[in-house]
């Protein structure tokens, strides 16, 4: 690495640090870098650039205190729109990870402190040198052409006004939208010139896709408003979003022309070819393995866990791709996990959730390693053995046999066929995979519900203080149209000024009840937010008419809000119970808290036994009879964090939140909660399961349905008591001996079967035939298990002496068969596992086994007759 004589050296956690202090200087809040699963934005699979946790205060659903912030954003671009991965350690520039510094302005600051503080961090702070940086704008920009060339001096040919390429007004790589319609503005990007060595032309050049000029850095002037008619309004305050990638500037201010070049990359490919035992430090499968143990550590440590949907597939693709690089270099035990402390060392003080995740980071990653190692090799010879005649093209069905039965996703198939030229059918492998492929688009289905526009205030919400409330009708809507009033029968939402009713959120459902006014009684049958501070009343209009302005009674159904309000602080001791049982790696994966129970899933590797859930069981009722106060405080998020507050799972908080003490429970949450812990009643788990790799659910219910629940596992002990005819004391030994007599009598029931079996196997010894010095049976032998097969084939090849023996039994419609081959048959090539798959192949079946004995099963007993005439031939063919 080097740089500029006259310009110091910059390491990644330098330019990370310069870039805060530089804009909390001019009165920016630095703000944290947000978690690479986006909260409550379904809109998102990843967190894909910096502006992602600003994107509800730029729709106006979402205020934060301060107008004007700072961050260094984790990010990650590896699927869908912004798929990166086929590129990634074969080019200068991309990454599946990568970090992006980012200041923003909510409705203060515009285009003219934005720039001019641009240009003052890149060329006074980081010393770049003036010429060599270029401006592009949009072609209709003039102020920021003007700001460019006029004021901070830039010469006119090295800004570059850009028109509407892309095919349409507004159509344009200098013109930013955040969907088709909403806010959207012009852009100002800053390129680097490395000068005339490299290839490439400035931009808005035909040759501008060169490598000679690098974007740097996108300023973005969010300042209209598009219409679904595809014009434009300014908007009232208009805001700024810019975003620099870190690891292009860390290339240019160290002197370097490939991000892997950097300190930071060149210190994990070092750590990678120490791992791998490799010497030649310009490998792209280092660069591989460098870049993608950040993607997987970073989403490991934000709870994304290897699996076969979702999220958690793109992760399983991403690790399984650096194992395969590392098995290219000869690399065949797991060594991929090893590389997270050399990561720490470099991130982990810029990300403390990292440090703080390390060790469950490293033992997440080692499990996929083992499981996929257990596969690899077998994989990779069958991709050898098929291109080894030179083919151009990988048959699909191929691809598709190496991701379901080895576990390679497509894309590493790919990958593997691009270093050798080869192409892969994909038409092929989707036409295989496309059951899957449905599946996965159900489960990795991201939608966002703006139907309803509503511009006017927020509601006061009321409900943590009362479950009734005078309020005023502002707005109506039926199927997703303001109207100005509801009529009997209509169904549609309300939009109350004040609001008793808790809107969903964090898990827990939203309200039900009525609101009613003079004759008119609107039944709420659920509670939703239109924005942060706006909710809408679902239901039906029962009875009357209902109109915008008029006052009414909001009345919550008490009993419903109850068992929900017990459900959830029962969810919060169930959270704390099970870190205290199972350890501090359990993380709150998600969880529906209703009046009948709550859900909660976490992230745990292993089922809870019996001994555990008794012991979270225990600490949870115990809490509950401690029957203490719940506390509901305010703080600031910095303050709650130092006073011990766990953050949920999906949660978006702002700079003020509420702090629960729930017994020895501290969370932020705003949902609604019992005024003591005994309030709870009895805490009772239902039920405990796997829902995904590395996370279980636990559903439990208190009150009165976990007394209904206890009530009904114990009538069940009676009715089960008394047809045993047992007292309910003695109905565990009653079992025991009920079935000791069962088993006696399966014992007796298999010997006969035996017995019979043998007694048929004698008479079918006559049936044998010979083919070439064998004697060749094939019959069926009904009434037979698996066991008396086999004894049966082994009696009478022993009959038989020279013998190649096939039986059949059917059962409900199923086939079972079993092959036995005498050792002078094996030595002349006929072997037991290939004979029973060719029969079972064609009663619908599959099976194998040992030269000498195997076992195999079919569906199709209608052809059993045939396929078993045919083994003579069989025989012969082979003998």
């Amino acid at each position: 690495m080097s740089q500029a004589a006259d310009r110091p050296f910059f390491s990644v956690a330098d330019i990370r640090r310069t870039f805060l202090d530089f804009f909390a200087q001019r009165g920016h809040t630095v703000v944290a870098s947000s978690p690479l699963v986006p909260a409550n934005d379904p809109t998102l699979m990843f967190t894909n650039s910096g502006m992602v946790q600003f994107k509800d205060v730029f729709l106006g659903t979402d205020k934060r205190p301060y107008v004007r912030a700072a961050s260094v954003q984790a990010c990650l671009r590896a699927g869908g729109k912004h798929n990166d991965l086929e590129n990634v350690g074969y080019t200068a520039r991309h990454h599946t990870f990568f970090e992006m510094l980012g200041n923003w302005s909510f409705g203060d600051y515009f285009k003219r402190e934005s720039l001019k503080w641009a240009w003052e961090l890149l060329t006074e702070v980081y010393r770049l040198p003036p010429e060599r940086l270029w401006a592009t704008v949009y072609h209709e920009d003039d102020e920021a052409y003007d700001i460019w060339t006029q004021e901070i001096g830039l010469p006119p040919e090295r800004v570059v006004r850009i028109g509407d390429n892309k095919g349409g007004k507004y159509q344009s790589d200098n013109f930013w939208m955040m969907a088709d319609t909403g806010p959207c503005g012009p852009c100002s990007e800053i390129f680097y010139d490395h000068g005339p060595e490299v290839p490439g032309g400035p931009p808005g050049s035909p040759d501008a896709d060169g490598d000679r000029y690098i974007e740097i850095w996108n300023n973005v002037f969010m300042q209209f408003d598009m219409q679904p008619g595809g014009s434009v309004r300014p908007l009232p305050a208009p805001c700024v979003d810019t975003g620099m990638g870190l690891e292009r500037l860390a290339a240019i201010l160290q002197g370097v022309h490939s991000n892997y070049e950097i300190d930071l990359f060149d210190t994990l490919i070092r750590a990678a070819a120490r791992e791998t035992g490799s010497t030649d430090l310009a490998s792209p499968s280092l660069r591989v393995i460098a870049d993608h143990i950040r993607a997987t550590a970073f989403l490991v440590a934000d709870g994304v866990i290897p699996s076969n949907e979702g999220r958690g597939y793109v992760q399983r693709r991403i690790i399984r791709r650096a194992i395969r690089h590392g098995y290219k270099l000869g690399c065949t035990a797991p060594f991929f996990h090893k590389l997270v402390p050399d990561l720490v060392a470099l991130m982990g003080e810029a990300y403390p959730n990292l440090a703080a995740q390390a060790q469950r980071v490293m033992e997440v990653l080692k499990a996929e390693e083992e499981r996929f190692y257990e596969t690899l090799a077998h994989g990779m010879e069958i991709l050898d053995a098929t291109l080894a005649g030179g083919q151009t093209t990988l048959p699909g069905d191929v691809a598709f046999k190496l991701h379901d039965t080895y576990g390679f996703p497509l894309d590493l198939t790919q990958d593997v066929c691009r270093e050798r030229g080869v192409r892969v059918d994909t038409a092929g492998f989707e036409a295989a995979m496309e059951r899957q492929k449905a599946q996965a688009r159900a489960a990795g289905k991201f939608k966002m519900d703006r139907v309803l526009d509503y511009a006017g205030p927020s509601n006061a919400f009321v409900g943590y203080e009362s479950l009734q409330a005078p309020a005023k009708v502002v707005a109506l809507y039926v199927d997703g149209t303001p109207v100005a009033e509801l009529k009997h029968g209509q169904s549609g939402v309300v939009v109350l000024d004040t609001t008793p009713f808790y809107a969903e959120s964090g898990g827990q459902v939203g309200d039900s009840g009525v609101i009613t006014s003079g004759s008119a009684r609107f039944v709420v049958a659920d509670t939703q937010k239109i924005k942060a501070d706006v909710f809408g009343h679902h239901g039906t209009l029962e009875q009357g008419t209902l109109a915008v302005g008029d006052h009414v009674q909001a009345q919550v159904d008490l009993a419903r809000r109850a068992a929900t309000m017990r459900n959830h602080s029962a969810t919060h001791l169930l959270h704390k119970a099970l870190r205290e049982v199972l350890g501090e790696h359990v993380q709150q994966k998600g969880s529906l808290v209703t009046p009948e129970r709550t859900r909660f899933d976490f992230a745990h590797n292993a089922p809870l036994t019996p001994q555990q859930i008794r012991a979270v069981e225990a600490r949870v009722n115990a809490e509950v009879l401690a029957n203490t106060d719940t506390q509901a405080r305010l703080m600031d998020l910095e303050a709650a964090k130092a006073a011990g507050a766990m953050m949920l799972f999906g949660e978006k908080y702002g700079e003020t939140v509420r702090v629960l003490d729930i017994g020895s429970s501290r969370e932020l949450c705003g949902g609604t909660h019992v005024r003591r812990t005994g309030d709870i009643g009895l805490f009772k788990i239902v039920a405990e399961g796997g829902v995904a790799a590395g996370v279980r659910r636990v559903e439990a219910v208190t009150g009165e349905n976990a007394l209904a629940y206890v009530q009904g596992l114990e009538a069940q002990v009676h009715e089960a008591a008394a047809a045993l005819k047992a007292p309910v004391p003695d109905l565990v030994g009653r079992i025991g001996q009920t079935l000791e007599q069962v088993r006696a009598l399966e014992k007796e029931v298999a010997a006969l079967k035996g017995k019979l079996a043998s007694a048929q196997g004698d008479e079918l010894a006559a049936q044998a035939v010979e083919v070439q010095g064998l004697r060749v049976l094939a019959a069926r032998l009904d009434g037979a298990d698996a066991k008396a097969l086999r004894e049966t084939v082994d009696k009478l090849k022993d009959k038989l002496g020279h013998a190649v023996v096939v039986l059949a039994s059917v059962d409900a419609g199923k086939v079972q068969l079993c092959a036995g081959v005498t050792p002078d048959a094996v030595a002349r090539g006929i072997k037991a596992g290939e004979l029973v798959n060719a029969v079972a192949q064609q009663v619908g079946g599959k099976g194998g086994g040992k030269p000498d004995m195997a076992m195999a099963g079919g569906t199709d007993a209608s052809r059993l007759g045939e396929a078993l005439a045919g083994v003579a031939a069989w025989v012969a063919a082979r003998a």
